[in-house]
């Protein structure tokens, strides 16, 4: 049983893999925001802040990719489905796209609550 369940895990780590590096390898935008997402990432762990607020922040920028992900399965599978414009999966590619878009704009709102603001506060507080 054990060894069936090591098994299974290892499995399922490595299907996960195959899915990043098809990501990365197909999808341009993927790519961008990993790009983006490495330096937010390694600067969330070194900012002088709550590790609720680390916590929030990484969050935000990884919630990003993994909406990324989706989207892009769901546009695969439409793909995949029929290459004719149809209504329905023009709808679907779009909501996954909006999707995307709010992950984005969480990103935004969490890093510059956290971030951004306080550090223009304390920057307009030194000047003066």
């Amino acid at each position: 049983m054990i060894r069936f369940l090591k098994r299974r895990i290892v499995n399922t780590f490595l299907y996960s893999v195959d899915g990043i590096k098809a990501a990365w390898k197909m999808e341009e935008a993927f790519r961008i925001e990993s790009i983006l997402a490495l330096p937010l990432l390694i600067f969330a762990m070194f900012l002088p802040v709550t590790n609720i607020e680390k916590a929030l922040l990484m969050g935000s920028v990884l919630l990003v990719l993994i909406t990324e992900l989706l989207n892009a399965g769901l546009e695969k599978t439409i793909d995949r489905i029929s290459t004719h414009k149809h209504p329905l999966s023009k709808m679907v590619k779009d909501m996954g796209s909006a999707a995307v878009l709010f992950a984005l704009l969480n990103g935004m709102v969490v890093w510059s609550l956290i971030v951004v603001i306080p550090f223009f506060k304390e920057w307009i507080v030194r000047m003066q």
